[in-house]
């Protein structure tokens, strides 16, 4: 069974009962505790790094880069690094009766011990807590129960701590140890395992003044991060006895406790966590060591730490009723522990398995086009940080393409530190065992995205000053690359876009071909025109200075500006059978044998690593790994999406995108969490009833790990936020365009009442609530302009203060 079953029900909390080592993994990442600077997974204090526990701890944007030898060649690459370990706290019986051991101890308990007689894990959202109950019985007739609660701090992104409560069931004896450990390494993903993962050195170890903090620093091989971690740990157990044990790489701190039947005892760990990339700071040593002998007691932190989620979930206020909005709430968790306000703070990106974990090595893909629309109307300020990350380093992304021959801007489908390309040229097929070549740095529609992006944050904020500047500069130059790549065809009179890869992820190529790469994939085409039509608007609507000097930095002139025109008019999108074509030739490719498939995988998500493990190709078949074509309906409204059609010269009507929807529905594995949250999105304009089962998928991808033990590596940060967007802007029909809020909803069959506040243009705690037949708008007080809202068949504008039903048809 899941732990999703077993767990018991309730609106702000995920219970686990039970301990299961199969199912660890995946617990450990959905009860990661996180403020948005670091996070750390939820594993057993008390358990180190196996192949069942893995308790890594990992800082937004902190980086390193190590090479390994892979298939006789030497293959870089650049990880998220697991930082030491704050969280290991363990404990023993002591005396005779435990048995053998050191000074008479018994062995150190933990849930895989024989002891173990009861496991319960909560997760508290509303609190952003982790709970933990444990019992342990052993055959010398000890029993102790230990609860324990963490949290990794929402006020101040620089602390963690760590409450355990020990109470006995007859007289114990009880040794406890709480660590510091630097040996930790990035073994977190099984098939990572054969590459270089030591990416800490020089590790030192102390004891601070106060005789109660001990201290570990340490940096990381080539990046040359610094890291500083101090814990304070203390305990209200009468008569404790305590020492310190430190070595190079482990500081730590040693207890004995003498616990009376009933009686209870509470040993509290504090740590700060400091890194040479935080803002306002000298040594990162003295800032952890300064911090936490500072910080105030367990309770006062849980106080602050509890007060700043309750901000957090007022300004991100969701309505939704049932199981459905119990799943949206977990996702809005993890997406603020990964992306919060304090994030805004720090040069970062999106790490598309969040802090959760080390798949995709913590690497920035194209996730935020699902996560910062839905950020853009609570978090503008995280969206901006995240649009500024790209923005420096936009040189590096000119630079790649002047490396590829091209100009404009190049940006990279995988990113981290720098902003170069860290797309792995070699992938491992886990089912075959080989390392296969990795074309996917082909998924030059990352730009497009970015574009995309800094236009939808321009149009919810009010942003002027961003898009005269970052976001136009962004802008120019990725619509400067796309103008360059495309090619004119003289016997079609069109440009078209060659070798590249789509979003499917599975076509890198075509059957037989010598190289790789595809032609006029047309999400990438359409994409790019819009590129290329939006910027030309932006440009035109600049301040006059601003023009002028944007073009002098640039060397911008008419002539290239006429180019861009041209092409953002002619760009080629291939049809055949009455549907869009997902690319030129795919509709020459074969068909696959689905039923075939299934009933001999059954599961067959991963149908790439099946066909190739069978020594063919997916390559050869109308098969796609995700939505594709369909982004289009993704990113587009109908209206935005006929009219970029018109505009290229085509005629996109209900009945040609419906056949379009109906011919890639069926030749689509769904091999990413991504895939789901798309289709219900373009289904809820189509077919409703279906809309809702591709949303309950998208819901479930990760608390049900769908994809098989996937999740236990990092959460899927894209979809868990495209859910949250599905019901913001998907459900609502909801756009930022032209200075007013667009509205149109349509009712699924198993969401028909829900309800959201968003902040707009300065308006805070906006509140939408949609009932059936009936939209109610409420509008706070405030200084501000009013709200210009527009439906399909009305307009209302309502001032700060100002409440109102619309009757919906």
């Amino acid at each position: 069974m899941k732990p999703t079953e077993r767990a018991e029900r309730s609106d702000w909390d995920w219970e686990y009962e039970g301990y299961d080592p199969a199912e660890e993994a995946l617990r450990e990442s959905l009860c990661t505790l996180g403020n948005g600077r670091f996070a750390t997974r939820g594993a057993a204090p008390e358990c180190a790094a196996d192949t069942v526990h893995y308790p890594g701890t990992y800082a937004a944007g902190c980086y390193n880069r190590l090479i390994s030898d892979i298939a006789g060649r030497q293959v870089e690459n650049e990880d998220m690094v697991n930082l030491p370990n704050w969280l290991p706290l363990r404990f023993r019986f002591h005396g005779e009766e435990g048995g053998a051991g050191e000074g008479g101890a018994g062995p150190w308990l933990t849930p895989d011990s024989d002891a173990l007689a009861g496991h319960r894990q909560s997760l508290h959202l509303a609190t952003g807590t982790l709970e933990r109950r444990t019992r342990y019985e052993d055959a010398y007739g000890h029993a102790l129960s230990v609860r324990q609660l963490r949290l990794v701090h929402m006020a101040d992104p620089n602390l963690a701590a760590l409450r355990t409560e020990f109470t006995a069931e007859t007289p114990v004896l009880l040794d406890v140890e709480a660590a510091l450990d630097g040996t930790v390494r990035n073994s977190g993903v099984a098939r990572y395992r054969d590459l270089a993962d030591t990416h800490l050195t020089h590790p030192h170890t102390g004891t601070a003044d106060a005789p109660d903090t001990v201290w570990l620093r340490c940096r990381t091989t080539t990046s040359d991060v610094r890291i500083g971690m101090a814990a304070r740990t203390t305990t209200d157990a009468p008569g404790a006895l305590a020492t310190v044990r430190n070595a190079p790489a482990r500081a730590a701190q040693r207890f004995r406790l003498r616990l009376a039947p009933g009686r209870t005892a509470t040993v509290d760990k504090t740590v700060a966590l400091h890194t040479s990339r935080d803002p306002a700071i000298g040594d990162p040593l003295h800032a952890a060591v300064d911090r936490v002998g500072r910080a105030g007691g367990f309770d006062v932190l849980l106080d602050l730490h509890a007060a700043a989620w309750q901000r957090l979930w007022r300004r991100a206020e969701l309505d939704v009723p049932g199981e459905a909005g119990r799943v949206l709430r977990l996702h809005l968790f993890h997406l603020l522990q990964t992306l919060s306000p304090h994030t805004a703070d720090l040069d970062v990106g999106v790490p598309a398995r969040g802090l959760h974990g080390e798949a995709y090595r913590g690497h920035v893909f194209w996730d935020e086009l699902f996560i910062l629309p839905y950020l853009n109307l609570h978090f503008p300020e995280v969206s901006r940080a995240l649009l500024t990350y790209r923005h420096r380093r936009l040189e590096r992304a000119c630079s790649a393409a002047r490396d590829t021959g091209r100009a404009g801007a190049m940006y990279p489908w995988q990113s981290g530190s720098d902003g170069r390309e860290e797309t792995q040229r070699l992938h491992l097929n886990p089912r075959s065992g080989r390392w296969l070549p990795d074309h996917s740095h082909l998924q030059h529609h990352v730009g497009s995205a970015i574009a995309y992006n800094v236009w939808q944050y321009c149009e919810a904020t009010g942003d002027a000053e961003f898009l005269h500047t970052k976001g136009a500069e962004t802008l120019l130059q990725i619509a400067r690359f796309w103008a360059d790549t495309a090619t004119y065809d003289k016997s079609s009179d069109r440009y078209r876009i060659r070798g590249v890869v789509g979003p499917d992820e599975y076509h890198d190529g075509y059957p037989d071909a010598a190289g790789p790469g595809l032609d006029d994939n047309a999400y990438t085409n359409v994409t790019a025109a819009w590129v290329l039509a939006r910027t030309l608007g932006v440009l035109r609507a600049l301040p006059a200075p601003r023009h002028r000097e944007l073009a002098e930095r640039t060397a911008l002139d008419a002539t290239e500006l006429a180019h861009w025109e041209e092409v953002s008019r002619k760009l080629r999108v291939p049809f055949h059978a009455g549907v869009i074509s997902q690319f030129d030739g795919y509709g020459d490719l074969a068909e696959l044998d689905w039923d075939g498939y299934r009933a001999r995988y059954g599961d067959i998500r991963r149908l790439d690593r099946i066909l190739e493990a069978e020594g063919d190709t997916v390559n050869r078949y109308q098969a796609s790994k995700q939505a594709d074509v369909l982004m289009l309906g993704y990113l587009f409204s109908p209206a935005e999406l006929r009219s970029l059609f018109r505009r290229l010269g085509y005629r996109l009507d209900d009945d040609l995108w419906r056949r379009t929807v109906d011919h890639y529905l069926r030749r689509t594995s769904h091999g990413s969490t991504l895939s789901g949250l798309v289709h219900a999105w373009v289904l809820a304009r189509v077919r409703r009833a279906e809309a809702w089962t591709y949303c309950q998928e998208a819901l479930a991808g990760d608390i049900a790990d769908v994809q098989g033990g996937t999740t236990g590596e990092g959460i899927h940060l894209g979809a868990m936020a495209g859910t949250l967007d599905l019901v913001q802007r998907g459900l609502t029909g909801l756009e930022t365009r032209g200075g007013a809020l667009w509205l149109d909803p349509v009712p699924l069959p198993g969401l028909s009442a829900y309800g959201f506040s968003l902040r707009y243009r300065g308006h805070w705690g906006i509140r939408l609530r949609v009932r059936p037949g009936r939209l109610e708008i409420e509008v706070p007080t405030s200084d501000r302009s009013p709200i210009e809202i527009e439906l399909r068949d009305r307009a209302v504008c309502l001032e700060p203060g100002e409440s109102c039903v619309l009757a919906l048809t």
